[in-house]
């Protein structure tokens, strides 16, 4: 997945999140930043990484988010491993 795309997802996921009554506040709460802060923290790669971060926590926010903005269940991940400073994780 390219860089421009990952930021495009991590971008949709922001807003998800943000509009999501419940999750805003967790969101908001997890990463410090106050709601005033999102407009220009929407432009730092790191920062889109860590909004995929919080989202990949949880398979029912995956889904939820994936359903709705019609990405199949493994964008957000494949999104974030393609932005800047998020690794692989390997397991062996």
């Amino acid at each position: 997945m390219s860089p421009e795309r990952a930021e495009t997802i991590a971008l949709l996921a922001l807003g998800w999140l943000v509009s999501n009554e419940e999750l805003s506040p967790v969101f908001l709460g997890s990463t410090g930043a106050a709601a005033e802060d999102l407009r220009a923290r929407a432009s730092d790669p790191a920062f889109l990484a860590s909004v995929l971060e919080f989202l990949t926590m949880d398979d029912a926010w995956v889904m939820g988010f994936c359903d709705a903005s019609d990405l199949p269940y493994e964008a957000p991940l494949q999104a974030h491993y393609a932005l800047p400073g998020a690794e692989h994780v390997h397991w062996t």
